[in-house]
């Protein structure tokens, strides 16, 4: 006999089986299935860096330009370390899912993501059709800034004293004026962070969505404690008349009856609707 779980999975299943267009909207918690940490308040944030627990420095002053200002080494030592981390990172096997869905799809796939750590282009989603709301840590800018210039980190490969977390080597510089270079991030209380890429990525998203006609929201590990994942699913049911496959483990609720929730993690829950796709 069919479970009320069952159910949701055959619903999510035909939602995105009569979609013209797959938005993948993902959040933090899309990585965890690739071994990533979630930063789920200053408890797992000091888990995954026991110097800044010793120093009781929460996520939003380390994640700030006045941190890059203040403590370049210490600022550089937990971006450098993620930055590390994000290239040795494998994306789990739900990223192809998902990919290989939009791409049967009458106006392909996007992606609306959070997350700063690349792991879209690393699974081989198109350059193109990725719009990462928070910039990327792949990406770097003038910490000034002295103008609008964005450019690629792959020159800069960090070594990082982890149990410190401090910056080692020599931090990466603006190539105009020799300043501090810093992650083309949006951070806390970041009134310095260069936009350009970022809205270059979401003129193409928008387009995507204008023609489209039945698009459907596969939202990945979105929370509402930063919601700008939560903020463009609403979105695109208000606007566009789409619809919504919610997956998290745990705020997985959905406020229309057509939308459908499923309490997992983005890998059991995209491979659960896989087997019916």
């Amino acid at each position: 006999m069919p479970t009320s779980c069952d159910t949701d999975i055959e619903r999510a299943a035909a939602l995105i089986e009569q979609a013209d267009l797959l938005l993948v909207a993902a959040g933090a918690g899309m990585g965890v299935d690739s071994g990533l940490p979630d930063f789920r308040g200053n408890d797992g944030f000091w888990k995954a860096y026991p110097a800044l627990a010793q120093a009781r420095m929460p996520f939003t002053t380390v994640a700030s330009p006045q941190t890059f200002h203040e403590d370049p080494a210490l600022a550089w030592g937990f971006y450098g370390h993620r930055l590390a981390l994000y290239r040795n990172t494998v994306p789990h096997a739900g990223f192809a899912l998902a990919k290989s869905w939009g791409e049967r799809m009458e106006h392909g796939y996007a992606v609306f993501t959070s997350n700063v750590d690349g792991q879209f282009q690393r699974a081989g989603f198109d350059p193109q059709r990725v719009f990462e709301c928070h910039g990327s840590i792949h990406h770097l800018q003038c910490l000034a800034p002295c103008g609008g210039d964005i450019w690629t980190a792959n020159d800069f490969v960090p070594q990082v004293d982890a149990d410190a977390c401090r910056l080692l080597n020599a931090a990466p510089v603006c190539p105009h004026c020799g300043g501090l270079a810093r992650p083309n991030i949006l951070m806390f209380g970041d009134d310095g962070w260069v936009e350009r890429r970022a809205a270059v990525q979401e003129a193409r998203l928008e387009s995507a969505l204008n023609k489209a006609r039945r698009p459907v929201v596969v939202e990945l590990g979105a929370g509402v404690a930063i919601p700008s994942v939560r903020h463009f699913s609403a979105r695109v049911v208000r606007e566009f008349g789409g619809r919504l496959v919610r997956i998290n483990p745990r705020e997985a609720a959905v406020a229309a009856a057509l939308d459908v929730g499923l309490d997992c993690g983005a890998l059991a829950g995209l491979a659960a609707v896989a087997a019916l796709l």
